[in-house]
């Protein structure tokens, strides 16, 4: 009887018992936590600016770069994770959202609040989803 491999590549515990994450799946789910995280704080940062604290405007600039650098990072350790048997989805959905953030930049940098915000929107709402799967636990077979 072969091993089942679980979405973490690790072999599956017993019937119903929870599975342990692997080294590269645990840094993935950091990851994607810490991703979420900034975009939580690209939102307050936003609303503050929005709201007239100019001093923000520097921060949520900054602050882009960073979460442009975590999708990054989120990328290629999903890639990783894909190849060691991992799900490709998640790879795809992380290049779907680095190419969120970078065009998230981009339109911000143009001052065009008309989709800026509706697409931060869409960023959180991918983010949240990646954050909500990588955190679920995970059952053997």
């Amino acid at each position: 009887m072969s091993a089942e491999k679980t979405a973490y590549g690790a072999p599956a515990g017993p019937a119903g018992g929870a599975v342990r994450r692997t080294g590269l799946a645990k840094a993935l789910a950091v990851v994607v936590a810490l991703e979420c995280l900034s975009i939580v704080v690209q939102a307050i940062t936003a609303g503050s600016f929005l709201n007239g604290n100019d001093s923000m405007k520097d921060v949520h600039a900054k602050g882009a770069a960073a979460v442009i650098v975590l999708a990054l990072i989120q990328l290629v350790l999903s890639v990783v994770h894909w190849r060691k048997r991992g799900p490709g989805w998640l790879a795809l959905a992380s290049t779907a959202l680095l190419v969120l953030v970078v065009a998230q930049a981009a339109v911000g940098g143009s001052h065009n609040l008309a989709v800026h915000v509706p697409l931060g929107v869409i960023t959180f709402g991918v983010a949240v989803a990646l954050a909500t799967w990588v955190w679920q636990p995970r059952r053997g077979a």
